[in-house]
């Protein structure tokens, strides 16, 4: 086993040796522009940590790597056309540098591509690769199409709220991991293992995502601090906030989330200030280390070597810790 940079400077490395330029340039230079705008690449390492974990050979996972990447990228493109996002990753989103309709029409060949380099593994392995692809691209569009509809209800449930973000991000994480099982061979009870390994670690990671989007640091975190609560999103903390308040302080939290300010820092500083008074801050970060360590629980149960537990709660502990 390598370290967990070590995995991820072998796929940069892949990454850049795949990136050429190509006609018609307004087609393929805003994928090479999000692609190279960096990012954790924390989906793609972990497909290849995965793959030397069951007994494989990480360099055979490298296609599936680059497939999870490019259709993470693609699902970014066309969340910030519909949330109107300025940034990601602290630079200009693509429809911002470009417009709207070559963002769009980019993102979709984006997810052309990642479909044909499964293409590359033998039949048995592209089959399993591409039914979990395919089973976890729908999901993640339901949970978009969640996260959308949830901006104009004022009755959503923390269970309905768990449930979207469980197919927005947490089954992307989960099968970029048992992509690299199903490489290497792993059993079926192991690959389904370390797939919810990564359901929990998603869970947990979309909530610290939310969190940071309230009390991170613009410059770090690279996208617009308050962006949910600007866009009215009924993340999380949002969610305990409301419950934890006593009913005027609830009616004017309600009242904030349904008003579009010309200038939002007004409300943004409210809203904060509700998260602190109320207690949802310290309960957020309570419910990001309890589904961290459901994760880490899985591992108990696997097949794997102590060097490579050892490896994942190395990992999943450093995203709790996280402040990007």
């Amino acid at each position: 086993m390598l370290s967990i940079e070590a995995y991820r400077q072998a796929f940069i490395s892949y990454l850049e040796s795949r990136t050429t330029k190509r006609e018609p340039v307004n087609l393929y230079e805003p994928m090479n522009y999000i692609m190279g705008l960096g990012g954790k690449r924390l989906r793609p390492t972990l497909t290849l940590v995965t793959a030397d974990l069951f007994g494989g050979d990480h360099k055979d996972a490298l296609d599936a790597a680059l497939a999870v990447e490019i259709f993470h990228n693609f699902s970014l493109v066309h969340d910030d056309i519909m949330d109107d996002a300025p940034l990601r990753r602290g630079k200009e989103t693509v429809h911002e540098k470009w417009d709207i309709n070559t963002g769009i029409l980019s993102g979709d060949a984006m997810l052309i591509l990642a479909y044909q380099l499964f293409e590359n593994y033998e039949p048995a392995t592209f089959r399993e690769l591409a039914k979990l692809f395919s089973k976890t691209a729908i999901e993640v569009c339901e949970g978009q199409q969640y996260d959308v509809d949830f901006e104009n209800r004022d009755d959503v449930s923390i269970d309905e709220y768990l449930k979207m973000i469980t197919y927005k991000t947490a089954v992307l994480l989960g099968a970029s991991l048992k992509m690299g099982a199903i490489i290497a061979g792993a059993s079926e009870e192991d690959a389904n293992g370390i797939y919810d390994f990564g359901i929990n670690l998603g869970i947990a990671f979309q909530i610290m995502d939310d969190y940071l989007d309230v009390f991170g640091d613009q410059e770090s975190f690279g996208k617009q601090v308050g962006g949910d609560i600007m866009e009215n999103k009924k993340t999380y903390i949002y969610l305990r906030t409301l419950e934890r308040l006593d009913p005027e302080d609830a009616r004017q939290l309600e009242h904030l989330y349904s008003v579009y300010p010309k200038d939002p820092s007004d409300k943004v500083r409210s809203v904060m200030e509700l998260m602190v008074s109320s207690g949802a801050k310290d309960i957020t970060l309570e419910a990001i280390e309890s589904y961290t360590n459901k994760a880490l629980n899985t591992l108990d149960h696997m097949a794997i070597s102590d060097s490579g537990k050892d490896l994942l709660r190395a990992f999943a502990m450093g995203l709790m810790r996280r402040t990007t």
